[in-house]
Formats: structure tokens, sequence, C-alpha cells
């Protein structure tokens, strides 16, 4: 099959394309030539769940705890609208990896001079060390209400992932996905028996999902989405998923890998329906409990998981609670641990060891995570969460602003240049997204 038009023009980058993402993994997934349509997708599908797991981590919990105990039902549609913004900017995420056959940290160090990549690199790593701090404490949090583990050795546990990643990813890529989805499946059957549990009211549930003008008149409903909103794109996630899509051997021609767009596309945005399940799922549990019971200044996440047991009148409900923690959190510092190697290795272009780059990148973001757990201890926790959404906050807009600027490039993306009108909406959900993190941050740092 000929492969005159695969690539787009390499003239529109500063410099040529190095070593691939994660070579130790690059193009393992085996995607069959010929068979049924299904059978091609199903070699698809594992990617986006991957970075689903980005939407639902601790520092999100504890949005949607708030949400719904302060306001119900009403915020359901503003995770709707946050969701759909998530699926946009992701489509663009695997749009740049097999059109130009880079991911985002590669490309910015392709198409900047060096100066301003070094700067981008050291913003991403900033924003990776704020995820890791979510992940920490929520996987801290986790291990603490289901054995009653200290905190401080539970920040030191979850250090341990990394060798768990270097034992999978001996097995091969598919063994990761499996372990992620495997934990998505038990933290959704977690939800799925607390609100079976709680009995919420599903006709107030279903017109939750509809748009209301109450959300803008209502100063602190706005505040809560702005919070929901804001947390809902991590920039960790553009780089991780621009890498991970690129583990499919999908060919090099112009049809193989248009296909091979498609359904990354149709990977991505079904797991982020379901992210959007459990994102909502949260999110009604607190608005049928706690709301429902007048319980509505309830926010912390160790707060919610005491409170289950009486309101629900059952013991099981707050052990469910804390077993979709503690998976959420394994998960969550599994793909952040991958999203560093990605950010590391793109930017800098190092050359080690695949084991030596995990590790290194590993170290790079555990350790300051981990001071700053233990350093604030329990009581700081709620606070620890807020400031990691607030560091990946300012860093959203320089992973952000690059991604939808190569995407539009035909000079560096040929013709898998993003057409215009999704140029423009992508760039209106960039807006939207980075004025609502500008705002969160003069709200939190002024009043």
């Amino acid at each position: 099959m000929s492969t005159s038009t695969e690539l787009p023009e390499e003239t529109g980058w500063r410099r040529g394309r190095g070593e691939p993402p994660l070579v130790d993994v690059f193009r393992t997934v085996r995607v069959a030539e010929k068979g049924s349509l299904f059978r091609r997708a199903m070699a698809f599908v594992g990617p986006g769940f991957l970075v689903a797991v980005g939407y639902m981590d601790p520092g999100n919990w504890a949005t949607s705890i708030a949400g719904g105990a302060q306001f119900g039902y009403s915020l359901l549609t503003v995770a709707l609208m946050s969701n759909i913004m998530a699926i946009i900017l992701q489509s663009l995420c695997a749009r740049l990896a097999i059109g130009s056959g880079r991911d985002l940290a590669q490309a910015c160090r392709d198409a900047f001079p060096r100066p301003v990549a070094w700067i981008l690199w050291l913003f991403a790593e900033i924003a990776i060390i704020a995820t890791d701090i979510a992940e920490v404490v929520g996987t801290a949090i986790g291990l603490n209400l289901l054995f009653g583990i200290p905190l401080e050795l539970g920040v030191i546990i979850t250090a341990l992932d990394v060798f768990l990643i270097l034992w999978l990813q001996r097995l091969g890529f598919r063994w990761i996905e499996a372990f992620i989805i495997t934990l998505l499946g038990v933290i959704f059957l977690c939800f799925l028996v607390q609100i079976a549990l709680a009995d919420p009211n599903w006709g107030q549930v279903i017109r939750g999902f509809a748009p209301t003008t109450e959300i803008i008149h209502n100063p602190a409903m706005l505040y809560l989405a702005l919070g929901i909103i804001g947390a809902t794109v991590m920039p960790h996630n553009l780089y991780l998923h621009s890498g991970i899509v690129q583990t499919r051997a999908y060919g090099e021609s112009l049809p193989e890998k248009r296909e091979a767009l498609r359904f990354a596309t149709w990977d991505s945005t079904t797991a982020l329906m379901f992210a959007l399940l459990i994102n909502a799922s949260i999110l009604i549990l607190a608005a049928a409990t706690f709301h429902a019971s007048g319980q509505t200044t309830v926010a912390e996440i160790g707060e919610a998981h005491s409170m289950l047991a009486p309101l629900v009148g059952s013991l099981l409900a707050p052990k469910l609670f804390a077993i979709a923690l503690l998976c959420c959190g394994l998960n969550s510092t599994v793909t952040a641990t991958m999203a560093g190697q990605i950010v590391m290795e793109g930017f800098l272009d190092i050359r080690l060891p695949a084991w030596a780059r995990r590790l290194i990148t590993r170290i790079v973001a555990i350790i300051p995570a981990a001071a700053v757990t233990l350093y604030y201890g329990v009581e700081g926790t709620g606070m620890l969460l807020i400031l990691s959404q607030v560091v990946l906050a300012f860093q959203l807009p320089f992973a952000i602003v690059p991604l939808v600027m190569f995407t539009r490039d035909r000079a560096k993306m040929g013709v898998f240049t993003a057409p215009g009108w999704l140029t423009v909406v992508a760039g209106l959900i960039a807006l939207i997204i980075i004025s609502l993190n500008v705002k969160l941050l003069w709200d939190i740092a002024f009043g």
C-alpha cells in the first residue's frame, strides 16, 4: 500500500522527530490488517480509559461532594458540559499523535525555540507534581479509611506503584490497560451499590442534567461550578493521551492512520462518558445523602466517609466509598507516573533505559508530593487538594494553547489538520476553561 501521503510535511517543525514516545511499548499493540471492523476497533480500546482516570481522580472528589451536598443535583449539568469539553480536547490529542507522530511534549520541543520549550517543560513538571499531590493524598486517605494505615505510611506505600508499572509493562502494555480498566470497574460497582442504598430521587437526577440559569445568578453555585469545570481538564492527560495512542501498531498509510484516528476518538469518547458516570455518581450520592438530610456543608472526603453510614443506614456504604477512593488513587498514580515519563522524555529527549527513565520521573514527582503531604498531615489534606487544583489551573494554558495551535497548523499536520469548526470550538473551550481557572485563582487569592 502506498505511503506517499502518509505523513505531514516536516517543514513545519523546527527539528525532526526524535525517539518515539514510550519507546519500550511504542507500536507494540497489534492491529489486525484484515478482519471485522469491530475486531480492529477493539485493538484501540484502552488508552481512553487511562485518560479517563484523570477525570475522576481524588482531586475531583472534593468538588463533586461539595457540589452535591450544597446544591443537590443541580450541578450535574456542569459535569456534563465539562465532560463534553474534555472529549473535544482529548480528540485533538489523538489527532496530534497520529497526524504528526509526536506527543504533545515532543511537539512543543520540536516547534518552539529551546528556551521556550524548557519553560514549558518546567511548567509541565510542576503540573505532574501537583497531580501527584492529589493522587498521593487520595490513595493515603483510602488506605487510612479502609485499613487504618497512618497517612504518613500510606504516602510511602503509594511510591511503590512504580514497581507495579515496571512489572506490568514487562508483560505488555495491554496488562497495564487491563489493570486500570479492572479498577475502574470496581469503582463503578462500588458507586452503583452506594447509590442503590442511598435511593436518590431519579426525577431530580434527570432534571439536574438540564441547564439552569440559577448557576449564573447564584454566586455560591457559580463558584462550585467553576471548581468542577476548572478541575476537569488535567494538563497531564493531554500529554498522556498523545503518547499512549502511539502504542498501537496502526500502520503508516493514510487510510490506516485515518482509521486509527477514528477508532482512537471513539475509544476516548466512550471512556470519558464512563468517567462522567463516575463523577455524576459521586455528586448524586452526596445529593441523596448529605443534601437531602440538610448536611449542606460537607466538603472533605474523610468527613463524607464518616457520615455515610448513619445517613444511608448501612455500614457497607462507607466501606465501598473507601474502596472506590483507594482504587481511584491507585489508578491515578499509575497514569500520572506514565504522564511524567512522557513529559520528561518528550521535552528533554533523554536516552536512558526505560526502567531508569520511569524511576527518575517518579522520584521527581513523588518526593515533593510526599514531602508536602507529610508536612501538612491529616488536617491539611483538604487544603492540599485545593492547592493541587490551583497549581494545575495555572499550568493548564501552557498545555491547551499549544495543542490547539499545532492541530490547526497545516504545515505541521498535513491532511490531519483539524477542521476549521473543530479549531473554533476547541479555541472557545480553551478560552472558557482558562477564563474560569483565572477567576478561580483570583477568588482564592483575593477573597
